[in-house]
């Protein structure tokens, strides 16, 4: 066996229908008594309410994340964090919501708590993403990781399957990715395989029936396990490519990384036999990249990049960006094949070996 070290991830997971009533118990454990809640601006009157139990020691509510988390809005709730001498903060959301709490926590460096409601697997990495000047920057440190995270399925019942999906797949992608990240161990890669498995189970369950509350939970426990594969693994082309399109041109987040997902696996595809194969028989494919495809059309998720608003002149943009301070990836990195591949994405065609 090829030496390895394993990192594990010390978040609290507080799993199961009904458990975000233990908030308010989650953040006494932590000691503290002063705590910011932010959510996005249309998620306020559900931030008030699930964050109820905390009394008192809800300081404020902070309704300014973002997709991406843009530089400006991270000031804002930093400033929030120090006017209301706030000494932990609540993300109740997504990513957007988890991203504004993670850069709350990496600038006053008080811990940080989730209440998820989608299925990206954010909320178990220490890093995340900003925009500065129209450019995504990505940040690590142990300040970012969760203390804690709640998991209540039936906070994610009202999950529009639009999302849904889209959300799973992008907890899918940090699996993929850290099947053949440089930092991969081999509960890395169990733990990744599994998350693949369910949330590759329990999305078309979801699309063919929303209000199913035990495929909710599964994606859920799919969300998990991808989101701590990706908290062990490094990124690679996907990553990298998913961030430059939404960063740089302002594509929604998860959408772009289930685009994107397919047609980078097939770039990959010639560089790790054995990943790929492992990819292929977590989905029941015979391959990694058209099972992911055939996984997008059965859950009925966006499938070419100018459908979600990507201008084609911006692909050489795109393809010159992917080519600076590159993720570490098992195949080089090739300026045509990933043009290649980026143009394949962006008008909706299956998964080619470019």
């Amino acid at each position: 066996m090829d030496p390895f070290v394993h990192d594990t991830n010390p978040a609290r997971i507080v799993f199961g229908a009904g458990k975000v009533a233990a908030l308010g118990d989650e953040v006494e454990r932590l000691g503290c008594s002063r705590t910011l809640v932010v959510c996005t601006p249309g998620r306020t009157a559900m931030a008030e309410e699930l964050s109820a139990s905390l009394g008192d020691k809800r300081v404020a509510v902070c309704a300014e994340a973002r997709m991406h988390v843009p530089l400006e809005n991270a000031e804002i709730g930093r400033e929030a964090a120090r006017a209301h001498q706030a000494d932990s903060v609540v993300s109740i959301g997504g990513g957007s919501a988890i991203g504004l709490g993670k850069a709350i926590a990496l600038e006053c460096d008080i811990p940080l708590i989730c209440v998820v409601t989608t299925y990206s697997g954010s909320e178990m990495t220490a890093a995340c993403g900003m925009v500065e000047g129209g450019r995504k920057i990505h940040y690590a440190s142990p300040r970012i990781r969760p203390k804690a995270v709640i998991y209540d399925a039936e906070l994610t019942v009202g999950l529009p399957v639009s999302t849904a999906g889209p959300s799973g797949f992008n907890a899918i992608a940090h699996a993929v990715g850290s099947l053949y990240s440089q930092s991969t161990t081999p509960m890395l890669r169990l733990t990744s395989l599994e998350g693949m498995r369910a949330m590759a189970g329990a999305l078309p369950r979801i699309a063919a029936d929303p209000g199913d509350l035990a495929a909710r939970g599964e994606a859920l426990y799919g969300a998990w396990l991808c989101g701590m594969a990706a908290g062990g693994g490094s990124r690679s082309i996907h990553h990298k490519l998913a961030h430059v399109v939404g960063g740089s041109f302002d594509m929604p987040h998860a959408e772009t990384h289930t685009i994107l997902l397919p047609h980078s696996t097939a770039y990959n595809m010639n560089h790790e036999p054995e990943a790929m194969q492992a990819i292929a028989d977590a989905l029941g494919a015979k391959e990694a990249p058209e099972g992911l495809h055939s996984l997008e059309q059965a859950v009925g998720t966006p499938t070419a990049l100018k459908d979600i608003g990507m201008p084609e002149d911006g692909l050489d943009q795109a393809a010159d960006e992917a080519m600076q301070k590159p993720y570490p990836n098992p195949r080089p990195l090739d300026r045509a094949a990933i043009r290649a591949l980026l143009d394949n994405a962006w008008h909706g065609r299956p998964p080619a070996r470019v």
